[in-house]
């Protein structure tokens, strides 16, 4: 499908744009220290499987283990501004319920069976319902929106024992791979406080890498949970399509989105995210295949190193194809598996088939939502270049980010044959994958073209999401592993992908690359 004369000039102009704000961001970026300081209590550096085991045990109390985490968030989040709003006192109290609960003596195998995250503190998007907590989605106009009611998910952790600690947070209307907004402000790397932690689930990357949280509710329609976790360093999984409910959200997907949306766990430990997808998923877990065990020498392992050159995206940077190299010839090595590279042509245009697909109709011919009537929020229409023209005068209550994505969306409507000529070719590529992968194949794929960015740049190269929107769009179940860190000091890693219904594949290899490639890696360690 070869690319009109425009679309090969704005890529050229979005090139160089690239290159002079990130010259010009080297030049002006703030003094501040490189990285968050390590964390010292021991109880910050276990997972939440053996945090809860613990605490069955006895081991410790549940008061210690919450006023460990409210301590390591009031350390570091004055640094990284990712906690939004905490609940400190409520969590205390629900510590103090649950060591009470533990001292009348219940079995260990009951509690286990039901309360497995019993004592576990949690962090929650800020777009999530938490009752009691702000649910604004970085939108002005909600910012006197309070929660009274939990999503779904929420629901189900905290009746699974977990406790929550805050909300953290997201970008404007969870639409951007920066979380910043006018309600809250901007989030910053745990590794590096220049760098971004990626959207929109980025305050949940950012507070699980700096050990302010063990686990972590995050949703994702364009790499919302993937991003986050890749620039984290910490693991995050977009399940199948349909799996876990997407209730309780703002703004929740409508039409043809309802496929696209994906309510998903984070987590500093890979062994966390079963656990964390079983409890969220409730009665939809039945359609995955979780119990089955996997034999890692059987799976068939494929490999892509990049999207094959589209012109919308940054090349995949030289660190991230070492990483991923490292990890083929750790597959071959140890696990006797051929790992068989691909070049599937269609993913050139990631970019171009998510965002058609995006605005595409339903199957009752119901039109996608405008992101315009989502800034609106049911008040006055928003209009973006009029808000375009008030951000330049610094009135608008709107981030550019958001006004530039409602700009886009007004010229997509501009090419009704082109878009479905994408989403056409799109259904084309959910079969040719399906086929390759089958009920016994995992791909390798970049997380994303460059490693953490600095803030404000992701402006200049804003199709870079494409890596992992386009996994959304074909309802894959997609874990993103992290594999250590940058000459630099920033996270590596990479995505897992799997046909649908198959996550208990991408999982089990997340597992078996943490204890390979060491996993999360604590920020701050000189």
């Amino acid at each position: 499908m070869a690319l009109s004369r425009a679309e090969r000039c704005l890529a050229l102009l979005l090139r160089l744009l690239s290159r002079a704000c990130l010259a010009l961001l080297g030049l002006v970026a703030p003094a501040l220290p490189r990285a968050v300081p390590p964390p010292r209590h021991e109880l910050l550096l276990l997972p939440a499987r053996r945090l809860a085991a613990r605490l069955r045990a006895r081991e410790v109390t549940c008061v210690e283990v919450v006023e460990a985490y409210v301590e390591r968030i009031k350390e570091v989040n004055p640094l990284i501004n990712a906690v939004v709003k905490d609940r400190f006192e409520e969590a205390l109290q629900e510590a103090r319920q649950v060591d009470k609960l533990l001292s009348e003596g219940p079995a260990d195998d009951y509690l286990e069976e039901k309360f497995p995250l019993l004592g576990v503190p949690i962090t929650v998007k800020e777009a999530f319902s938490l009752h009691g907590m702000p649910n604004t989605s970085g939108l002005v106009n909600r910012r006197n929106v309070v929660a009274t009611s939990d999503a779904t998910v929420v629901s189900r952790l905290k009746q699974a024992g977990a406790i929550p600690l805050g909300v953290t947070n997201c970008s404007e209307l969870c639409m951007w791979y920066e979380s910043s907004n006018r309600v809250y402000g901007r989030t910053n790397n745990p590794y590096d406080l220049q760098r971004i932690v990626g959207g929109s689930s980025g305050g949940e990357g950012g507070v699980l890498a700096a050990a302010c949280s063990v686990i972590g509710v995050g949703s994702d329609i364009g790499g919302s949970i993937r991003m986050p976790a890749f620039f984290n360093g910490v693991f995050g999984h977009k399940p199948t399509t349909g799996v876990v409910p997407n209730d309780g959200q703002f703004p929740n997907a409508q039409g043809v989105r309802t496929s696209f949306l994906c309510t998903g766990p984070m987590c500093r430990y890979a062994e966390d995210l079963e656990p964390m997808l079983r409890v969220m998923a409730g009665p939809g877990v039945n359609k995955l295949k979780l119990n089955e065990k996997v034999s890692l020498e059987k799976i068939k392992f494929y490999c892509m190193d990049h999207d094959g050159g589209s012109v919308f995206v940054s090349p995949v940077d030289k660190e991230i194809l070492q990483a991923q190299k490292k990890v083929v010839e750790h597959l071959e090595s140890e696990l006797g598996v051929q790992v068989q590279r691909v070049s599937i042509r269609k993913m050139k245009y990631s970019f171009q088939i998510w965002s058609a697909m995006m605005s595409s109709k339903d199957s009752d011919g119901q039109d996608a939502q405008l992101f315009t009537d989502l800034l609106g929020d049911h008040g006055k229409p928003v209009w973006p270049l009029w808000e375009l023209m008030k951000w330049l005068v610094g009135m608008s209550s709107h981030t550019l980010p958001a006004i530039a994505l409602g700009l886009t969306e007004k010229l997509m409507k501009l090419n009704p044959g082109g878009n479905a000529k994408l989403v056409s070719m799109g259904k084309s590529l959910k079969e040719e994958m399906e086929a390759l992968l089958g009920p016994d194949g995992v791909l390798l794929y970049p997380s994303h073209p460059t490693i953490a960015p600095r803030h404000h740049s992701p402006i200049c190269m804003p199709f870079n999401f494409a890596y992992t929107a386009i996994f959304n769009v074909l309802g894959f179940p997609v874990t993103q592993c992290p594999l250590g860190l940058s000459s630099e000091g920033l996270p590596l890693g990479i995505q897992l992908v799997a046909a649908s219904y198959n996550d208990h594949l991408t999982l089990a290899v997340a597992r078996y690359l943490e204890k390979a490639f060491g996993g999360w890696v604590v920020p701050g360690k000189v």
